[in-house]
């Protein structure tokens, strides 16, 4: 009870210190009014040169509470600030949050002092408070915009900011915010009442509407995006029908801006992601490996039967020992079992060159330290066409990284087409005009 009636007290004091202040300039303005006309000046005009010494002292109270605000309680803040571990306050100094919300204080100022200044004088009373509004409501936006951008920034620090990227929406209640300060000027201005000015902003409200239906749009689109995890912030996108092949470095509330690689920027509406086809490399980055894929053609003129001397010359390849040992066993093995004739090669089981090519491709990657061996591994014999008999090899790198990962796969087939020979195989080309020619192919001719 006794905490009680002390607040109480203290309230009714600051009440009571707050109106002997007002009703000391009411009396500073009277007495000043008096002395204009001891002097001879006419009653009216006496009333204008207080009104005139009021808008001075107006400004001059205004200018003051500015430099208090700023000279004192920002420096207070900062103060307070760098005692502190957080980075959040920080970051909203930067921003110059409290900064901006500083030039709050003239406007309140202006319009606490106006019905006391120019008491009588209803029409500059009226015309003074409505341009301190005016001031307060854009003062106010400048600030909600410097501590969206500061909130923007700090949440960008997190993780979460690349799953979930909320530019978009931030510049979205930026928009709304604009709007409705609009609004509320424009009633200032018109001197009407909010709800009566809204129920007669139907064709206002279609009008914006339209003019902003690309940002209602990319807003949609951007909470798809973010719900659905389509495009982050670092994602390697690539759409072939705009140009884009390169990385995400912004997404807004409208458009999705993105580097390509040869350093160009492209910008797109946000939408176009969601309604058209985009491919999103992200998956491969955060795997960890990239996949190659591509086939070797074989002439398949060039396949046959494994015969002795071939099977000794493919038993000094290192790669191919252990395969050997075990398929020739399991060969001879079945070919004994069944009493083949083995004086033709088409009578048994026999190993061909194109099978144990393939059989050393597999244990060179196998052996590869930069191939993958936990994802898939497969080569395989495609069906034969027109460009001869294709091995695929589907594979997986070790890095995501684009320039040595094409290092790797040329590495890889460099050596697999050097190879191919010492199979008894021919790659297969298409035919040049060349061929006919008998010998050495003459290197000028092709420089030619």
């Amino acid at each position: 009870m006794n905490e009680t009636n002390t607040v109480e007290s203290l309230s009714g004091q600051g009440t009571s210190t707050q109106g002997e202040t007002i009703e000391s300039l009411r009396s500073l303005l009277d007495w000043l009014k008096e002395q204009f006309e001891g002097f001879g000046i006419d009653s009216v005009w006496a009333g204008l040169l207080v009104n005139v010494v009021g808008a001075v002292a107006l400004v001059f109270l205004s200018w003051l509470a500015y430099l208090l605000a700023k000279r004192v309680v920002l420096r207070a803040i900062r103060f307070l600030s760098s005692k502190t571990s957080t980075d959040w306050d920080k970051v909203l100094i930067e921003y110059r949050v409290f900064a901006r919300l500083s030039n709050v204080v003239p406007a309140l100022v202006a319009h606490v002092l106006a019905p006391v200044l120019f008491e009588g004088v209803e029409s500059l009373v009226g015309f003074v408070q409505g341009l301190a509004k005016v001031y307060l409501v854009v003062v106010l936006l400048f600030t909600l915009q410097a501590l969206l951008n500061g909130l923007l920034s700090i949440y960008q620090r997190y993780d979460i900011s690349k799953r979930i990227p909320i530019k978009g929406l931030l510049q979205a209640v930026m928009l709304v915010a604009c709007f409705v300060g609009g609004v509320f000027i424009i009633s200032i201005v018109m001197g009407r009442e909010i709800g009566t000015l809204m129920a007669g902003l139907g064709a206002m409200v279609m009008g914006f509407l339209f003019v902003f239906k690309d940002a209602i749009m990319g807003l949609v689109a951007g909470i798809q995006i973010a719900t659905n995890d389509t495009v982050r912030k670092g994602d390697w996108i690539e759409m072939k029908g705009h140009g884009i092949d390169g990385d995400v470095i912004d997404v807004s509330l409208t458009t999705v801006k993105v580097q390509n690689f040869d350093k160009t920027v492209v910008s797109i509406p946000a939408s176009k992601l969601i309604t058209e086809s985009c491919r999103n490399w992200r998956g491969m980055k955060d795997s960890g490996g990239r996949r190659i894929k591509r086939p070797i053609h074989i002439d398949m003129r060039s396949i046959r039967f494994a015969d002795e001397g071939l099977l000794e010359k493919f038993q000094r390849f290192d790669l191919l020992k252990g395969y050997l040992q075990s398929r020739l066993n399991e060969v001879n093995a079945h070919n004994q079992t069944v009493n083949m004739d083995l004086s033709e090669l088409v009578n048994g089981r026999r190993l061909t060159n194109i099978g144990t090519f393939r059989a050393y491709i597999m244990a060179y990657l196998k052996n590869h330290p930069q191939v993958r061996q936990d994802r898939t591994f497969l080569i395989r014999q495609l069906e034969p066409g027109d460009n001869g008999l294709p091995i695929e090899i589907y594979i997986f790198t070790d890095t995501t990284v684009w320039a040595e990962y094409e290092a790797i796969q040329a590495d890889i087939f460099d050596h697999l087409l050097a190879v191919i020979p010492e199979f008894d195989l021919a790659p297969f080309q298409n035919s040049t005009g060349m061929e006919s020619i008998s010998g050495t192919l003459d290197v000028s001719m092709v420089d030619r």
